[in-house]
């Protein structure tokens, strides 16, 4: 019988981190494609000003980003198959990392009516 694959499991902290990271893949101002691997490399992270900082149309409240720059969040990232760290400098999400459903993208990034 194939060995199955456990189901990702990420903690509050990870699972914030990551949906801010997967909006941040999304637009080339913050990142860069590798074609050749699928990965999408961040090296942009936005500084806060007041309690929230801009992300696209998005806008995301500083604390659920206090992990954008947490190097513990991104080993976590990358052991789990979601990222490859290059802490400081920068994070790769791999194809699974885009992919991955948080759950939280609709809390976390405020999108305004217009």
């Amino acid at each position: 019988m194939p060995e199955q694959m456990k189901p990702i499991k990420l903690n509050n902290l990870q699972a914030r981190t990551l949906t801010v990271l997967q909006e941040l893949a999304r637009h080339p101002e913050t990142s860069t494609e590798d074609a050749d691997t699928g990965n999408v490399l961040i090296t942009q992270f936005p500084d806060p000003h007041g309690n929230h900082f801009h992300v696209g149309e998005a806008v995301v409240m500083a604390a659920n980003a206090t992990g954008l720059r947490n190097e513990s969040v991104w080993k976590a990232l990358e052991r789990k198959g979601l990222a490859r760290a290059f802490f400081p400098h920068g994070i790769a999400l791999t194809p699974d990392g885009q992919a991955f459903d948080t759950g939280l993208g609709e809390t976390i990034l405020i999108r305004a009516d217009h």
